[in-house]
């Protein structure tokens, strides 16, 4: 079913071209970091790699992407730590508290040093200094009270935004279209989840309330300073500022740059690591263990540069800026030293002044120790926010499938209770609804179907399955069969034609009431991690332990989980890897039983079990298809004999369609296959 593309031009030895528009000398990326995955055959086509879904490509930022505006990615991340405005407002009563008390401590050391100057005259004055003494020790006592109390609420704060924030892109994933996960690698999107929203996490417990406070206090030592000092002291501060400013913007934006490189290197390596945990057999049994490591080895040096890189100019501020404020405090003592000299200021002035002149570099400095985290959260949040507002899977349709009870004149009417029966309930243009039964007639009439324009994969399709039929799909690989059944499910919409279910076009069901009326055997089996019973149950989750064991004894999978240490209760781990793959496609089998769907599609369900079980299930099959419609998707021709009608399907057309007498009548491509004359590729 893949069909190959052309390949982006590549560099030398294979590589993607180095540099580009916007590019730093280095050659490193940003969100558009230089990548062979960004570059992939199915990067950014919505076309998938395989039946399953896994992608060709591993998508990823795209070259040259020009990055989001900084600033409002900030403001849109702080929605999410003023939902809980009560316990905001308190942390921002205590950031004020906290910013002003220190600044008001320090402005004590005035009358402190001018009162220990005058001690030698007036020793009377020794109690004043106590009690100043005395002041300052309780205004930083309060301080360091009031910093735990709002660290510990913003800690709370942040935990919940970033839970809201994790629940969104979940909902947001659900929503999204199976070709956005056909592009894109597990691992890339699990990096949203973890790395991304963690760097968000810290970033809302640290540094929000850490600049509200650097931002208060700023205010407040400058407008101390310019009450204590004079022109000359307040030129020296406003050029250390200056310069200060400077130097934290420059290499913030660069720092920035690399951050947003990083998360996104992090993105590709993660999505190579899953990839290698999945397919470890593989790589072993082709030896190819150097060339993964190489593989590996690339990906983790791109992650090692942008994270080196981003960590180098994000924590060379901090020592630029604190060189500066040395300078910027030597020149304000030297200054400050004449002026008092001169009779201009006096000491205790001069000593306050000096502290806030120590003091006023603290907000910067804050600041730049947390530029790291800030850029790192913003180039996190950059990629959240960036799959929040992806468009969510169209669906357009109003017809949805309900319980409902067949009246003694034939009619349905729509029940709130399970009874085995189900209708579609249409509305009308009178705001009544008409109440069709659900019988599995599906028809697909003259569909076009291409997963990128220049390449179309079906052309002019029609098959006509009624209720309790069971129609054979056949071909070689590639041939279009299990997009078909894609297609019947609105995994991916047609180019033209029609597809009806029971008379009424899938485009006007309900996505969900339309998967629920149709369930599909995959051959990539995937189970989650639970007991056998829940794993069964996925299929129906009302479904009661007794319908559990009925279904796996109908799909023969109940002689071999009565077998297992714990029987129904054992435990499947990592996607089953304590089972053989015959007994998962069993339990899958039977997953799809339970749901007793009015449509069944089993797309090579039976490849990787013995013919001896294949025939047992055959038989479960014969009455699980009383009154339903099956479609069977297989090579093995043996499992087809006995379809109803057999769709002989190769480069997207329909080449040949009848039961197996009649297409073993025609001494067509069918006779050919069936007799070994050709085989199926």
């Amino acid at each position: 079913m893949a069909d190959e593309k052309k390949m982006p031009p590549m560099g030398p030895n294979g590589a993607p071209p180095q540099g580009g528009p916007g590019m730093p000398p280095n050659g490193m990326g940003g969100p558009e970091a230089q990548s062979k995955y960004s570059r992939g055959k199915y990067a950014n086509t919505g076309r998938g790699g395989g039946r399953g879904g896994r992608g060709g490509g591993r998508g990823g930022p795209r070259v040259n992407e020009k990055p989001k505006d900084g600033k409002t990615t900030f403001f849109r991340l702080m929605r999410y730590v003023t939902h809980d405005k009560l316990k905001l407002a308190i942390v921002f009563f205590l950031v004020v508290f906290a910013s002003v008390s220190s600044v008001g401590a320090t402005y004590v050391t005035r009358p402190m040093v001018n009162t220990l100057s005058t001690l030698r005259e007036h020793p009377e004055n020794i109690r004043k200094i106590l009690l100043l003494l005395g002041l300052m020790a309780g205004v930083h006592i309060a301080n360091t009270a009031a910093t735990y109390i709002q660290g510990r609420i913003m800690a709370r704060i942040a935990l919940n935004g970033s839970n809201k924030l994790r629940s969104e892109l979940f909902d947001k994933m659900q929503s999204l279209p199976i070709s956005y996960f056909d592009a894109h690698p597990h691992g890339e999107l699990m990096s949203r989840f973890t790395n991304d929203a963690d760097s968000v996490q810290m970033c809302l417990e640290q540094s929000f309330r850490s600049l509200i406070s650097s931002a208060l206090t700023l205010i407040s030592v400058v407008s101390m300073m310019v009450m204590l000092g004079r022109w000359p002291l307040l030129l020296v501060t406003a050029g250390t500022l200056a310069v200060t400013t400077l130097v934290v913007r420059q290499r913030g934006k660069k720092s920035q740059f690399y951050f947003r490189a990083e998360h996104a290197t992090l993105g590709e390596l993660n999505g190579n690591i899953q990839e290698m945990i999945e397919g470890l057999k593989v790589v072993k049994a082709f030896t190819h263990e150097e060339a993964a490591v190489a593989e590996f080895n690339e990906l983790n040096e791109a992650y090692f540069q942008a994270a080196h890189m981003g960590n180098y100019y994000g924590m060379s501020i901090m020592p630029f800026t604190a060189n500066i404020n040395n300078i910027g405090y030597a020149v304000t003592a030297m200054v400050g030293g004449i002026l008092t000299v001169f009779g201009r200021m006096d000491v205790g002035a001069l000593v306050t002044y000096m502290n806030y002149s120590r003091q006023v570099a603290m907000p910067v400095n804050q600041v730049s120790q947390q530029m790291n985290m800030i850029y790192s959260a913003l180039a996190g949040a950059e990629r959240i926010f960036q799959m929040i507002d992806l468009e969510p899977e169209v669906d357009e349709g109003k017809v949805t499938m309900v319980n409902a009870e067949e009246l003694e004149d034939g009619t349905y009417v729509e029940t709130d209770h399970r009874t085995g029966k189900w209708a579609w309930k249409v509305p009308m243009s009178d705001d009544r609804f008409a109440m069709v039964p659900v019988k599995g007639l599906v028809k697909v009439d003259h569909i076009d179907f291409s997963y990128v324009p220049e390449k179309k994969i079906l052309k002019g399709v029609d098959v006509y399955a009624k209720p309790g039929q069971k129609i054979a799909l056949v071909g070689s690989t590639g041939a279009g069969k299990t997009t078909i059944a894609n297609l019947i499910n609105r995994f991916y919409e047609i180019d033209s034609g029609s597809i009806t279910y029971d008379g009424i076009d899938v485009r006007d069901i309900k996505k969900d009431s339309l998967r629920s009326a149709t369930a599909v055997v995959l051959q990539d089996t995937h189970l989650f991690e639970g007991t056998v019973m829940e794993n069964i149950r996925y299929g129906r989750l009302d479904a009661t332990d007794e319908e559990c064991i009925e279904a796996a004894k109908l799909a023969n999978a109940h002689s071999f989980v009565r077998r297992l240490p714990d029987g129904y209760n054992t435990m499947v781990t990592n996607d089953g890897a304590n089972l053989s793959q015959g007994e998962r496609q069993l339990l899958a089998i039977a997953r799809a039983t339970v749901a007793e769907p009015p449509v069944l599609v089993l797309d090579e369900a039976t490849s990787s079990i013995d013919t001896r079980t294949e025939r047992l299930i055959e038989k479960g099959l014969d009455t699980l298809m009383e009154g339903r419609t099956v479609f069977v998707i297989a090579h093995r021709l043996s499992t087809v004999r006995n379809s109803n009608c057999i769709v002989v399907i190769e480069h997207g057309e329909i080449q040949e369609k009848g039961d197996h007498n009649e297409l073993l009548d025609l001494k067509g491509r069918y006779y050919m296959l069936y007799t070994g004359q050709i085989i199926l590729d």
